[in-house]
């Protein structure tokens, strides 16, 4: 009996565990299918030996089969991919458009679950996301996912906003600008099926525009002047581009769009009809995106013969610096791939693509009040684009540079400075090869004026990343009266006639003290017998500036041979240094002090009193 038991009880053990296993199994290969339709969604559209139409039409076969076990989770990747790849959106509004036509549930499932997104992201501040699913929600149309009045409806809800009283004008903004974003890929359609109703929505927001405050835009402006290239308005760059594309009966050259390649499958299928689309109200902590002034550097007769630069008010120059910056948010954490996408710009045959790039790039990085991102990620950025393009990249940058450098004398101040960092980064990483020449006429006027500010400021920056020896090899001498001092700590108890200086014996003794490995209790004990000069005029004063002056010169003075043996120094007397500026006068006096060392080298400046800052805190 017990023999028969262990032999039940083996069998029941390992039925568990095959059916364990079988559950691990199928999760598996689940987690395996999952992942397979995830890399087939995201990398449709991308390079491959067959068209993209063929690759759609076998896409949206394979998913069709999933279907029944998968929907949920194809959904998911494709409404991700809205706001995550943006760059291929009429790519993916074609598959849903393809899906839609084979499984009206599973278009309609989509389309709920897009609108919700949607209301999430306007609740949640996520703007951004908001516009590229409005964006998306417009091209359905295109595609007979979407009724063509429902979303006339939602646009009208939106450009309503516009009426409201007591919001900030960044509210309507945003929602006027979401709007007129969204035309260039469903105008013709709307035009052509709610004609009537789309001229009201146009009528609307041509009063609004009209009507705007633009207070805001000298404040936002790189250049005060609009010679040679007139720095406009956002929101009324963008209406000006849609009034073009109204007059050319809402063709444009620059959009992609394959579902046209199926337009007798898509007709036919049926349509949804969105829900009411509320914007949310406005509370006062809600922070919309800040307007902006469009950066325009080069017009046609900048660019080489052979492609044409769309003009400034052409709806094909805001469709592609749209997708230049998207890209550039896209990969803005990996340069490399960054670059190379940027490079690879679908129609770059047709434009002069680097210069468009550089353009976008300048008007980021000078974009004010700040830049989208940190602003070394440009400098290295514009590096990688001219290492992948060596013949052409860095030739277009340089005009550029050219052009920034002429009309320095009406650029805003705050931009002059990033123009001044970003050309002190680029020169160190090309050995500070410039045609100098280009720029001696600046010398021979006034020093303070722009152009040769620019260029002190430049050296100035470029001396944190260089030796000073190696900046002066390099630029020819007769830039030398705008360089910056060699940098040489000044001690003053070594200087002839420091023997009338109080204190210099002492320091002298605490030069050895020091050498000699000394702490800083017997360091204070060689401080104690200065004097206190302020002796005589307070009874009781709040700080000894002998002292400072003593140990600080000298402590640098040992600490000069590199960044580390200063904040090795700091780090190990900090708390002699705290003790001698206990006091706010102290402090002062302590500062003091460190200039009159490094007055020559602003940088070591910072950085110690930055470590001294980091040591006590």
């Amino acid at each position: 009996m017990a023999s028969r038991r262990r032999r039940a009880e083996s069998y029941s053990d390992d039925e568990d565990t095959s059916h364990s296993s079988r559950k691990r199994r199928r999760a598996s290969d689940n987690i395996d299918i999952e992942d397979r339709l995830e890399s087939l969604i995201t990398r449709v559209g991308e390079k491959s030996t067959s068209s993209l139409e063929s690759n759609l039409e076998g896409l949206s076969s394979v998913l069709e089969a999933d279907l029944p076990n998968y929907k949920g989770k194809i959904i998911r990747i494709l409404c991700e991919c809205v706001t995550r790849l943006p760059e291929k959106m009429a790519v993916y509004s074609t598959l849903v458009g393809l899906l839609n036509a084979k499984n009206y549930n599973c278009g309609g499932e989509f389309v709920e679950l897009l609108v919700r997104n949607l209301k999430e992201t306007m609740k949640s501040g996520e703007y951004e996301n908001a516009r590229l699913i409005v964006r998306f929600l417009s091209d359905l149309v295109n595609c007979h996912v979407v009724v063509a009045a429902s979303l006339l409806a939602m646009f009208d809800n939106f450009i309503e906003v516009t009426l409201e009283d007591n919001i900030p004008q960044v509210r309507s903004d945003w929602f006027c600008y979401a709007v007129m974003g969204a035309l260039p890929w469903v105008g013709k359609e709307l035009h052509e099926k709610r004609e009537a109703e789309f001229s009201k929505l146009l009528m609307m927001i041509d009063n609004y525009v009209s009507k705007r405050q633009k207070i805001h835009v000298p404040a936002l402006r790189v250049w005060s002047t609009d010679m040679p290239h007139p720095q406009e308005e956002y929101i009324e760059c963008l209406w000006a581009q849609i009034k073009n594309l109204r007059n050319n009966k809402w063709v444009e050259k620059q959009i992609v769009r394959p579902y046209l390649a199926f337009d007798g499958i898509l007709c036919e299928a049926l349509q949804h009809t969105l829900p009411q689309i509320i914007p949310p109200s406005h509370n006062d902590e809600q922070g919309y995106p800040l307007p902006s002034v469009i950066f325009r550097m080069f017009d046609y007769t900048d660019v080489p013969e052979g492609v044409v630069l769309p003009g400034s008010h052409s709806i094909e120059r805001y469709l592609i610096e749209d997708q230049l910056s998207r890209t550039i948010h896209t990969y803005s954490t990996e340069r490399k791939d960054c670059a190379a996408t940027l490079l690879s710009f679908p129609s770059k045959n047709k434009i002069p693509l680097n210069y468009m790039i550089v353009e976008v790039l300048f008007s980021q990085l000078l974009q004010l009040p700040r830049p989208p991102f940190l602003e070394v990620f440009y400098g290295s950025l514009l590096i990688e684009l001219c290492k992948l393009q060596p013949g052409s990249m860095p030739q277009v940058l340089a005009q550029a540079t050219e052009m920034i450098y002429e009309r320095l004398d009406t650029m805003n101040t705050t931009a002059m400075e990033r123009f001044v960092s970003w050309f002190a980064y680029h020169l160190s990483n090309f050995q500070f090869r410039w045609s100098w020449d280009d720029w001696a006429g600046c010398l021979e006027a006034d020093h303070e004026l722009p152009k040769a500010k620019f260029i002190s400021e430049a050296m100035h920056k470029a001396l944190r990343l260089a030796y000073h020896q190696r900046i002066t090899e390099t630029v020819p001498e007769v830039f030398m009266p705008l360089m910056p001092l060699k940098p040489e700590s000044e001690f003053k108890y070594e200087k002839e006639g420091s023997g009338a200086l109080p204190g210099t014996m002492t320091a002298h003794q605490l030069i050895q003290a020091i050498k000699g490995r000394c702490t800083p209790e017997e360091a204070m004990v060689l401080l104690k017998d200065l004097p206190n000069p302020l002796s005589d005029e307070e009874s009781d004063p709040t700080y000894h500036p002998l002292r400072i002056d003593v140990f600080v010169s000298v402590l640098l003075h040992l600490g000069s041979k590199s960044f580390s043996h200063s904040f090795a120094a700091i780090a190990k007397f900090h708390n002699l240094l705290k003790m001698l500026a206990d006091t706010e006068e102290g402090q002062i006096w302590l500062l003091r002090t460190m200039y009159e060392v490094w007055w020559s080298h602003h940088q070591v400046n910072t950085l110690c009193t930055r470590a001294g800052v980091h040591t006590n805190s």
